[in-house]
């Protein structure tokens, strides 16, 4: 297949043509299994440890609190630095953290304090983890199969989302919680032997970036000027702080609504990630990239989510689960290729880095929100509110677009 057809003819398993990306995909299919785990565990932990969706949402707030402050610079750290290296630091220390949770919990010495130190410990390594990861595969597929590289990542980080909470709620329901976080540790095994066996010949590393004393700053000015990036990165912000609070509102669900347990918490992540991984494979057979279409995904997210928090019964409840799975990931996998094919390979990293600011910074503040929206209106409230703020940003944004008005001055570009 020539460059000209895979321009034209997009498919997320072309990139799997590269020994760099296949080595690399497959030491992050083992370590996401484990983060799922990890996430199943560390939910239910903090919600049997205290008895309220509102800690769940203080341990997401902690998880997500560092990157608010210092991911533009993590993203820095990615453009300057080897990211290979960097991404083998964060695997061992994320190792070591995880495994010092899993002593506590079997030993049954742990703690809320313990879990809430945690979030934010591993907070602060995904402030630099997470942006380096996500330019990472520039490194290892050419821009033409960037976007399917993208989808296929993001297919595979939620496929072990059929796997993780799988083993994760057998684990709970009979070795105990702690073992969860002993397997998440032990995972962090595949990545550091595939970035290990990474040859020079597997990538082609972007040139280093100088040092930038105002990183976020220039990142800011960098997306002003271009209207498409920075309505997506809005529209982000707004699904990441308000949509995306599945662990308070699911835990909720599953408790309240329905009258399950952790089995049923688990299956919820399981039909969401059987969406989430069939739209994130249709987001990289995608040939457009306008910011229109990533508007439409936001919109049918707000959507199914407000109607998914009205249904009935299970047998209603679960098709819209996946249906809310497929399209968050056709909007994410969208919006993440889109903004790496629109900047510059040299600001990348950065840009990446404000992108996982307002993706994930804002969880600080949703999440407290949604957990008390939650506590005090019930699940079905919370999850209603995870739809309707982000519907409507997406109509405020076409709105603004209909205009022909940008935050930046000019024409608002499609």
């Amino acid at each position: 297949m020539t460059t000209a057809s895979a321009v034209l003819r997009p498919t997320p398993f072309t990139a799997l043509r590269f020994r760099g990306y296949r080595i690399y995909l497959t030491g992050q299919t083992l370590a996401n299994t484990g983060a799922w785990m990890g996430s199943i565990a560390l939910d239910w932990l903090a919600l049997r440890l205290t008895d309220s969706p509102a800690a769940v949402g203080v341990t997401m707030a902690l998880q997500f609190l560092p990157i608010l402050f210092l991911g533009v610079h993590g993203g820095l750290l990615a453009d300057r630095y080897p990211k290979r290296r960097t991404l083998l630091v964060t695997q061992s220390v994320n190792a070591v953290l995880t495994a010092t949770l899993a002593a506590l919990t079997i030993a049954g010495a742990v703690r809320i304090g313990h879990v809430f130190a945690f979030a934010l410990l591993t907070g602060l390594v995904f402030a630099v983890d997470a942006p380096t990861r996500q330019v990472f595969a520039n490194e290892a597929v050419p821009p033409s199969h960037l976007r399917g590289a993208v989808a296929l990542n993001a297919s595979v980080f939620q496929a072990t989302r059929l796997v993780g909470p799988a083993v994760a709620s057998v684990l709970i329901g009979t070795a105990g919680i702690g073992w969860a976080f002993a397997g998440n540790a032990l995972c962090y095994i595949g990545p550091t032997i595939a970035l290990l066996r990474l040859r020079p010949a597997d990538l082609t590393p972007a040139p280093p970036a100088g040092r930038e004393p105002r990183a976020f700053r220039t990142a800011a000015h960098y997306v002003r000027k271009r209207p498409r990036v920075l309505w997506t990165i809005v529209l982000v912000g707004v699904v990441g702080t308000f949509g995306l609070n599945f662990p308070i509102v699911l835990t909720a669900i599953a408790t309240e609504s329905f009258g399950g347990a952790a089995g049923l918490y688990g299956l919820f992540n399981i039909v969401l990630a059987v969406g989430s991984a069939v739209g994130a494979l249709a987001a990289g057979a995608t040939v457009s990239t306008g910011l229109r279409r990533i508007m439409v995904y936001g919109g049918l997210f707000g959507a199914v989510q407000l109607l998914a928090a009205a249904a009935p019964n299970l047998p209603v409840f679960l098709p819209l689960l996946a249906a809310l799975g497929f399209v968050n990931l056709a909007f994410q996998a969208l919006a993440n290729a889109s903004v790496q094919l629109w900047v510059d390979p040299a600001m990348r990293g950065r840009v990446m880095g404000l992108y996982m600011l307002v993706f994930t910074g804002g969880t600080p503040f949703g999440a407290p929100i949604i957990g008390a929206l939650t506590n005090a209106f019930g699940a079905r409230a919370g999850m209603a509110v995870c739809g309707l703020v982000p519907a409507a940003a997406v109509v405020a944004i076409a709105l603004v677009q209909r205009g022909s008005v940008s935050p930046a001055g000019g024409s608002a570009a499609r």
